[in-house]
């Protein structure tokens, strides 16, 4: 069984291009270790992502994510052993 994430971001900011692309990283990287990338509307200037009901990256104390650094911390949760190519070599944030 694959793991979920899921991408809450704010309507009203109009980030739904931004969650999208995200959304399309995520599934490319992981599209064996996923079972489904969900997006979630929200207000109030959330962008927020999450695997497994666990928040991993939140904008409001993190600020935006680089998609590298979301799928480290996605990786490291479903997919442990999954290289990441030159993703790998970047150092974290």
């Amino acid at each position: 069984m694959g793991h979920e994430v899921r991408i809450e971001y704010c309507t009203q900011c109009r980030w739904l291009p931004r969650a999208a692309w995200l959304a399309q990283e995520l599934l490319t990287t992981f599209e064996n270790d996923v079972s489904a990338v969900a997006l979630q509307p929200g207000t109030g200037g959330v962008f927020r992502v999450s695997v497994d009901g666990e928040t991993v990256w939140d904008r409001k104390t993190q600020g935006f994510p680089e998609p590298t650094a979301v799928k480290r911390l996605v990786r490291d949760r479903v997919a442990p052993g999954l290289s990441l190519g030159h993703s790998d070599s970047t150092a974290a944030p």
